[in-house]
């Protein structure tokens, strides 16, 4: 059963990364839209999670890293607007 829903994660993790880049490359979103973050952010903690349980840490570090490529990415975005609110 642990299995069945780490790969149902895993292909959850493969699609959300495939659409949001298959929405940029169709211009439907920007690379600064919360939406295109928040796709590669969940999609990189679900690929991560079935990387780790199958023990393939190139992967993981691989998916880790693109997640929080889009955790700052999403971050700046917050921030920058927060700033401009306030003036």
């Amino acid at each position: 059963m642990k299995q069945i829903i780490l790969s149902g994660i895993g292909w959850l993790g493969v699609a959300l990364c495939t659409l949001g880049y298959l929405l940029l490359s169709m211009k439907v979103l920007t690379a600064e839209s919360r939406i295109f973050q928040l796709l590669n952010i969940l999609g990189g903690l679900c690929l991560v999670a079935t990387a780790v349980d199958s023990d393939d840490m190139p992967n993981a570090v691989a998916n880790l890293l693109w997640m929080f490529i889009g955790v700052y990415a999403l971050g700046r975005r917050l921030l920058t607007q927060s700033l401009v609110r306030k003036d």
